[in-house]
C-alpha cells in the first residue's frame, strides 16, 4: 500500500471521526405559540403529547426569551446573534416584492456558521429575512435547502398557491395544506442526510392565523368556538409532526446523536379571545408585541438522549442571541462576526458550574409604539411606549412574576442602573428610530438597495 493511499485512509477516518463527534440539530420553531401553550408548560385543554414526551426525556428551560416580540426581528436575531439594540431588524416592515427587509450580504448567520462547521443545512418554513430576489435570499445566507415562504404575510396563508424552493415558486393548487408539507419535506431531509452532520432549522407557521386547519381531529365536539377549536387542533397537529420526526431520528439510528429544540418566536397573538381561553401566556402579562413577559418569554425544550439528562428543568437566563454560540461549542464552528450571546452548552451537558451567565437581556421594538425591556437577574424594567414617556417600570420577577406592580418609586437606584445599560446596548439604526415614528422608508431603500412596494390595503 502506497503512503499517498495510506495518508488518503487516514484523512478520511478523521473525516469520519470528526463527523461523528459532530451532533446533528434540529431547531424547531413554532409561530405565536404562548408560554403556556404546551402541556408540559401548563395548558390543560390543548393537548401536545409529542412535546410533553420530548420535556420529560430532556430539559426544559423556564427563563428563555425570543430576540422581540414579532416575527421579523426576532428571527433576525436568533440568525444573527444580535440582541435587538444591535441588530440589523428591529420590527417587522411594511412591504418588499416577495418577503421583508432583507438582512445584508455577507451577513454572518447560523446557516453560515454551520456551513463552515460541516453541516448540511435547511431552512423548511417561514423566513422573513428578505426574499429570493435579494440579499436576503437564504441559500445566500447558509442554507443549502430553503423550502416554504419568504413573505411573512403570504405565510398567512396555509392554503397558498405556491412555496418557495430555493429560488423557484413550486405551484400548488391552493387546496394542500403548506404545513403538511413542510413536514414532509423535513423527514426527507432528516433521511438524506443520516450519513453525515446536518442542521435543520423548522421555522413552523403554526399557530400564526389565519385559523385554518384540514380538520379539527378531538376538538370537534368540543363546546367551544370555531376558533377555539381550530387552533388547538393546530397546535396539535404541529405536535403530531413533530413526533414524527422525533421517531424519523430514532429509527435512523440517530436518537443518540441528534439534538432536537423547541420554541417559539415570541408570545401568543390575541385574537378571537384565544390567549384569554387558553392562557395562552400562561401567569404571564400580555402577549405578542409587547415587552412584559408574556410578549418575549418562550418554552424552550432540548432533547438529546445520553447528553441531555432527562427530566430536567433550568432557570438559566438564556435568549435567542444564544443560539450562535451554543450551536458553535456543540458543533465545533466558531462565529465570524461580533455577537450577544453566551453558550448555554453548559447547561444543556449538565455542567451549571461551567455555565457563564449574562448580566442583563435586551429587547427594543418599533412597531405601532415604539417599546424596549431590560431583565437583570431578577429585575425587570420596561418602557412601554417611547412615544409618550421615557419613564422606566420595574417588577421584582422573583416576587411578581406577573409583572402586576411597578415598584420603580421604591428602587430608584436599581432604575437608575437599568436605564444606564439600556442606553449602552442600544445602537443607533436609520431604519427604525423614534424620530421616524417607525419604519424609514427612504433610509431602508437607500441601505438595501430593494424599492419598497406600498402594500396593498387589508380587506376589512
Amino acid at each position: 500500500m502506497t503512503k499517498q493511499i495510506l495518508a488518503t485512509l487516514l484523512l478520511s477516518a478523521i473525516t469520519l471521526t470528526a463527523w461523528a463527534a459532530k451532533p446533528n440539530i434540529i431547531y424547531i420553531m413554532a409561530d405565536d405559540l404562548g408560554y403556556g401553550d404546551l402541556g408540559c408548560y401548563g395548558q390543560t385543554k390543548i393537548m401536545t403529547p409529542e412535546l410533553d414526551k420530548l420535556a420529560a426525556g430532556g430539559l426544559k428551560f423556564t427563563a428563555h426569551y425570543a430576540g422581540t416580540a414579532v416575527c421579523a426581528p426576532t428571527r433576525c436575531s436568533l440568525m444573527t446573534g444580535l440582541h435587538t439594540g444591535h441588530s440589523y431588524i428591529r420590527a417587522n416592515s411594511p412591504g418588499y416584492p416577495d418577503g421583508q427587509t432583507p438582512i445584508p450580504a455577507g451577513t454572518e448567520t447560523l446557516g453560515t456558521m454551520m456551513q463552515r462547521a460541516g453541516y448540511k443545512t435547511a431552512c423548511i418554513g417561514k423566513w422573513g429575512l428578505g426574499s429570493a430576489h435579494n440579499s436576503g435570499y437564504a441559500v445566500k445566507q447558509g442554507f443549502d435547502l430553503f423550502y416554504g415562504y419568504y413573505d411573512q404575510r403570504r405565510a398567512h396563508n396555509y392554503y397558498t398557491d405556491y412555496l418557495w424552493r430555493n429560488n423557484k415558486k413550486e405551484m400548488l393548487d391552493g387546496k394542500t395544506y403548506s404545513h403538511d408539507l413542510m413536514t414532509a419535506e423535513a423527514l426527507k431531509f432528516v433521511e438524506a442526510n443520516k450519513n453525515r452532520p446536518f442542521f435543520l432549522y423548522i421555522p413552523y407557521c403554526i399557530p400564526h392565523l389565519k385559523f385554518q386547519v384540514p380538520d379539527l381531529g378531538e376538538y370537534a365536539d368540543k363546546p367551544w368556538t370555531k376558533n377555539q377549536k381550530t387552533q388547538a387542533a393546530m397546535i396539535t397537529r404541529m405536535d403530531r409532526d413533530i413526533g414524527a420526526l422525533a421517531r424519523k431520528v430514532k429509527a435512523l439510528g440517530l436518537a443518540e446523536k441528534t439534538l432536537i429544540m423547541f420554541t417559539s418566536d415570541h408570545g401568543a397573538h390575541g385574537f378571537a379571545g384565544t390567549q384569554q381561553f387558553f392562557k395562552a401566556s400562561g401567569n404571564l402579562r400580555d402577549r405578542k408585541r409587547s415587552m412584559y413577559e408574556g410578549g418575549l418569554r418562550v418554552p424552550l425544550i432540548a432533547y438529546w438522549p445520553g447528553t441531555v439528562k432527562a427530566g430536567g428543568t433550568t432557570s438559566h437566563l438564556s435568549a435567542f442571541w444564544d443560539m450562535m454560540p451554543t450551536l458553535a461549542e456543540l458543533g465545533g464552528g466558531k462565529p465570524a462576526a461580533r455577537h450577544d450571546g453566551i453558550s448555554f452548552a453548559p447547561t444543556l451537558l449538565g455542567k451549571p458550574r461551567a455555565q457563564k451567565q449574562h448580566d442583563y437581556l435586551y429587547w427594543e421594538l418599533y412597531e405601532r409604539t415604539a417599546n424596549r425591556a431590560i431583565r437583570m437577574g431578577k429585575w425587570k424594567g420596561v418602557i412601554p411606549n417611547l412615544y409618550k414617556s421615557k419613564t422606566l417600570e420595574l417588577y421584582d420577577l422573583e416576587k411578581d412574576e406577573s409583572e402586576t406592580t411597578n415598584i420603580s418609586a421604591k428602587h430608584p437606584k436599581i432604575v437608575s442602573i437599568l436605564e444606564a445599560r439600556m442606553t449602552e446596548a442600544h445602537v443607533h439604526n436609520p431604519f427604525w428610530n423614534l424620530q421616524s415614528r417607525g419604519y424609514n422608508l427612504k433610509a431602508a431603500s437607500e441601505a438595501t438597495g430593494v424599492k419598497y412596494v406600498p402594500r396593498k390595503p387589508r380587506k376589512k
